[in-house]
């Protein structure tokens, strides 16, 4: 697979890690997509085993994610600003401190933009408490098995 595909193969799937933070975009399918792409392309043994962990982990964040309680972006009380900031921190967070850093980066983006639009310590913690507790969890996990997906990839064109 030559270089230019491999960023095209990369940057769907950043399309795809974006899709989780925006409503209406269907974050997961993509990023499988670009998955399958790359698989189909390659068509090694490694690949084909990507593809199947990335299967594997997407098919367990469904079940996960049906087990949550359903997003609700207007009852919570957040801007889709906010929730793209909170979003976007937690896939950089992923990368600064691999795998572990989503979590604190999402709420800490999230945080961020709740003191700013607040003002206040007290306030924008509360509102970070109820935002994670109406729909931070459903989208954290969703992010967290997507980042899954795209670390996996990447480890296996570094390797590969």
């Amino acid at each position: 697979m030559g270089t230019w595909q491999l960023l095209l193969v990369g940057l769907v799937m950043l399309l795809g890690l974006l899709g989780v933070v925006t409503p209406g975009v269907p974050g997961p399918p993509i990023v499988w997509a670009g998955v399958l792409w790359w698989s189909m392309t390659d068509r090694t043994a490694l690949a084909w085993a990507v593809l199947a962990g990335a299967t594997g982990v997407l098919l367990l964040e469904r079940v996960v994610g049906w087990l949550l309680p359903p997003r609700r972006l207007r009852g919570a009380g957040i801007t889709r600003r906010a929730f793209l900031v909170a979003g976007v921190s937690g896939i950089a967070g992923f990368f600064l401190i691999p795998v572990l850093g989503a979590v604190p980066g999402f709420v800490a983006g999230l945080y961020g933009v709740e003191r700013r639009r607040l003002g206040g310590h007290g306030a924008a913690w509360a509102s970070t408490r109820n935002v994670m507790r109406a729909l931070g969890t459903s989208v954290l996990v969703e992010l967290f098995a997507c980042l899954l997906v795209v670390g996996m990839w990447i480890g296996a064109v570094t390797a590969g």
